[in-house]
C-alpha cells in the first residue's frame, strides 16, 4: 500500500492527544484525550484488514510472515523501555513497587497486560499513576487482535469467498458495537480493558478497507472535515467520568473513518510537524507514560514542561535509532526465521528478567542495607484486616470478638477501626477482656440518616445499635477518616488540601455527635481518637525517598505538624468546642504520630504505617496505649 500521509497525521493527532491528556498541564486542557487511543485502533484495524485481505486475494498470505512483521515492528522498542524501567527500578525502586514493575513487565511482554490491569483496579484510579507501563494495555488488546484476527480469517476463506466474508465481518462488526454498549454498561473496567469489547474498533477501521467510497475531492474535503470535528469533539467534551467506550465512543472512531475513508493526502494532515509526530508517534507513545509516572513518583510542580518535550525526543531517538531499523530474516524457512527472531528473543530475555524480579520480591535484601531492610520488613497491616472488615453489608451480629469471653469492648469506624481494634484486643488479652470489631470500608458516621445517605448507612446504623443494647459492652472506641470523609482523599502531589466541602458536611458531624451523646447517655465510656496523620504516599515510598537522597531513615518525616492541623483543622476544632460529657474522651494521635514539629511515617526504626494512611501495628499500639483499660 502507498504511504498514506492522512493516516500518519491522524497519527501525531491521536498520540499529542494522549499525551497532553496524561500530562495534563495547566495551559491546555483536553479531557477527553484518552479517545486517541480509540483512533490507533481504527488505525489499526484499517492497515491489518488491507495487508490480510491482499494476501488472501492473491493466495500468498502467511499468518507466520504476519506475525513475524508485526513483532519486528512492535517488539524492539517496547523491549528497550522495558529494560531501561527494569535498571532504573533497580536503584530507584522500593522492593514492593520494583516487584510489581517486574510483574508488569512480564505481562506486557507477553501482551496480557491487559488483563492484569483489568484484574487490579480502573484506568482512572488514583494509583494508575504508579503503574510504569500502565499505556501497554493498548499494544496488548491490539496484539491480541493480530493473534486472532487473521487465523480467523484464513479459516472463513477455507469456506467463504472472499465477498461473503466482508458481509460477515460488517456482521461482527455491528454484533461487536452492540456488545459494548452492553458490557460498557455492566462492567466498565471489562470494557475498558478487553479485546472483545474493543474488537469492534478495530473491525471498523477494517470495514474502511473492505467498502471504499469513490469521492470527488470537494466530498473527500469535507469528508476529512467532519471526521476531524468529531475527534476534536470528542477530545474536548469526553472526560474520564463519562462510560467508555460505550456509545460515546463513536465520536473518535467515527472521525477516524470517515478520515480514512476520504483518503485526502493534501490539507490539515499534510504538514512537516504532524507528519513527523505521526511516524514517531508509537514511540512517543511508549515513552511518554514513563515520564507522566517519574513526575508524580517525584512530585515535580509543572513537569509537563519537561516531560512532553522529552517524549518527543525520546519517541524521535527511538524511531530513529531502534524502531526504524530493519530486521533482515537470515533464513527462507519460516520457523527457522521465528528460532531466530531477535524480538522473540528480547521478549525472551527481558520478560524472563523481570518475572526474576517479580518471584524474588523486588531483590530487597539484595539491594538494601539489613538497617533498612529490617524497618520495612515490619511495614505490613494487622492480621485479620480481610477476615474482619466489611466491604458490603454484612449483620453486625457476626462480627469478629477477639479473645476473652468477656466482650466488654467494642470498635466502630471505617478500615482505621482495624489495626486499632488488634492492637487493643492486644491489651485487653491480659485483664481477659474481650473486643467486637465494627469496620466498613470507606463507612462515614451515618447514625440516625437514611439508607440512601452513605454507602454503609444501613449497616452503620445497625452496628451502632448493636452496640447501644448490649448492656455487656461499657467501653466504645470511635475512629474514622473524619476529614476525607468531611473534604475528600488526600491525594495526588503532597501536601495538596481539598477545599471543597461535601454537602453532607453538617449531617456527618450531626450524625458523629448523635451516637457520641447516644453512647454516653447508656453510662458506656466512650473514647474518639482524634484524625490519624494522613501522608498522602504510601510509607514505603516516603522512606526510601528518605534513603535514597540521604536523609535519616531511622525518623523518617512525613509531613509538618502545621500540615496536619491545616487538613484536619475542622474536625479538631469541632471536637475541641463539643460539650461532650465527662464519659467521653478524645485520643490525641499526634502524641504517637507527632513530635512539636514533624509527624512522622517511622519513629525510632518503627513504621507507623502499612500504606499512606492505615495505621501499621506499631502505631496502633502507640495509640490505644492512650486508652485507660
Amino acid at each position: 500500500m502507498k504511504f498514506r500521509n492522512d493516516i500518519n497525521g491522524l497519527r501525531a493527532v491521536a498520540v499529542i492527544a494522549v499525551v497532553l491528556f496524561h500530562f495534563n498541564p495547566v495551559w491546555i486542557r483536553i479531557p477527553g484525550g484518552f479517545a486517541g487511543v480509540d483512533v490507533f485502533f481504527v488505525i489499526s484495524g484499517f492497515l491489518m484488514t488491507s495487508i490480510i485481505f491482499r494476501g488472501l486475494a492473491n493466495n500468498r498470505f502467511s499468518t507466520l510472515k504476519f506475525y513475524i512483521a508485526r513483532a519486528n515492528r512492535i517488539i524492539p522498542a517496547l523491549m528497550a523501555m522495558c529494560s531501561v524501567l527494569l535498571i532504573l527500578g533497580w536503584f530507584y525502586l522500593t522492593p514492593v513497587d520494583y516487584r510489581i514493575l517486574g510483574k508488569h513487565i512480564a505481562g506486557s511482554s507477553g501482551f496480557i497486560s491487559n488483563i492484569f490491569y483489568f484484574k487490579e483496579s480502573g484506568y482512572f484510579d488514583a494509583g494508575s499513576h504508579e503503574k510504569w507501563l500502565l499505556h501497554t494495555w493498548s499494544l496488548s488488546v491490539e496484539w491480541q487482535f493480530y493473534i486472532i484476527y487473521p487465523i480467523v480469517l484464513v479459516i472463513l476463506n477455507k469456506i467463504f469467498k472472499l465477498t461473503t466474508i466482508k458481509k460477515i465481518l460488517l456482521v461482527i462488526t455491528g454484533c461487536g458495537f452492540l456488545f459494548n454498549l452492553y458490557v460498557s454498561h455492566q462492567n466498565p473496567t471489562y470494557a475498558y480493558f478487553l479485546l472483545p469489547v474493543r474488537g469492534w474498533e478495530m473491525m471498523l477501521g477494517g470495514l474502511v478497507y473492505l467498502y471504499p467510497v469513490q469521492l470527488n475531492e470537494k466530498n473527500k474535503k469535507y469528508c476529512q472535515w467532519l471526521g476531524v470535528l468529531l475527534i476534536i469533539a470528542a477530545y474536548s467534551t469526553m472526560s474520564e467520568k463519562d462510560m467508555w467506550p460505550g456509545y460515546l465512543a463513536l465520536m473518535p472512531v467515527e472521525g477516524a473513518f470517515l478520515i480514512i475513508l476520504a483518503n485526502r493526502q493534501q490539507g490539515f494532515f499534510n504538514n512537516v510537524i504532524l507528519q513527523r509526530i505521526g511516524l514517531w508517534s508509537y514511540s512517543i507513545y511508549l515513552w511518554h507514560w514513563p515520564l507522566v509516572v517519574i513526575g508524580y513518583y517525584l512530585s515535580i510542580p509543572y513537569f509537563e514542561f519537561i516531560g512532553i518535550p522529552l517524549s518527543v525526543l525520546l519517541g524521535a531517538l527511538s524511531y530513529r535509532y531502534i524502531e526504524n531499523r530493519k530486521i533482515s530474516a537470515q533464513s527462507a524457512s519460516i520457523p527457522r526465521q521465528l528460532i531466530t527472531s531477535p524480538p522473540v528473543w528480547l521478549i525472551i530475555i527481558v520478560g524472563g528478567l523481570a518475572a526474576v524480579v517479580f518471584k524474588n520480591n523486588g531483590f530487597a535484601v539484595d539491594r538494601f542495607p539489613a538497617s533498612v531492610n529490617n524497618i520495612v520488613k515490619d511495614i505490613k497491616p494487622t492480621p485479620n484486616r480481610i477476615n474482619c472488615h466489611v466491604y458490603d453489608y454484612q449483620d453486625p451480629a457476626k462480627a469478629c470478638e477477639y479473645y476473652g469471653k468477656n466482650i466488654d469492648w467494642a470498635v466502630l469506624g471505617d478500615s482505621h477501626a482495624i489495626s486499632i481494634s488488634y492492637a487493643l484486643a492486644n491489651r485487653l488479652k491480659a485483664t481477659d477482656q474481650g473486643l467486637k470489631h465494627f469496620s466498613f470500608a470507606g463507612c462515614i458516621p451515618s447514625y440516625g440518616q437514611k439508607n440512601n445517605f452513605s454507602h454503609c448507612s444501613r449497616w452503620y446504623n445497625e452496628a451502632a445499635n448493636y452496640i447501644l443494647q448490649d448492656k455487656q459492652i461499657q467501653n466504645v472506641v470511635l475512629i474514622n477518616r473524619y476529614s476525607a470523609g468531611l473534604y475528600g482523599e488526600n491525594e495526588g502531589v503532597y501536601p495538596r488540601l481539598s477545599h471543597q466541602k461535601t454537602a453532607q458536611y453538617a449531617d456527618i458531624l450531626t450524625s458523629f455527635d448523635k451516637l457520641v451523646l447516644q453512647l454516653a447517655k447508656t453510662k458506656k465510656n466512650v473514647y474518639v481518637i482524634e484524625p490519624v496523620p494522613e501522608m498522602g504516599r504510601s510509607i514505603s515510598k516516603l522512606f526510601y525517598e528518605h534513603y535514597w537522597v540521604g536523609k535519616p531513615v531511622k525518623n523518617t518525616v512525613s509531613m509538618s505538624k502545621s500540615y496536619y492541623n491545616q487538613r484536619n483543622h475542622d474536625i479538631l476544632r469541632h471536637f475541641k468546642q463539643a460539650k461532650y460529657p465527662e464519659n467521653v474522651h478524645l485520643i490525641n494521635t499526634q502524641q504517637a504520630f507527632c513530635d512539636n514539629r514533624y509527624c512522622y511515617a517511622v519513629r525510632d526504626s518503627q513504621p507507623l504505617y502499612h500504606d499512606a494512611h492505615h495505621a501499621s501495628q506499631q502505631g496502633a499500639e502507640k495509640v490505644v496505649s492512650q486508652i485507660v483499660i
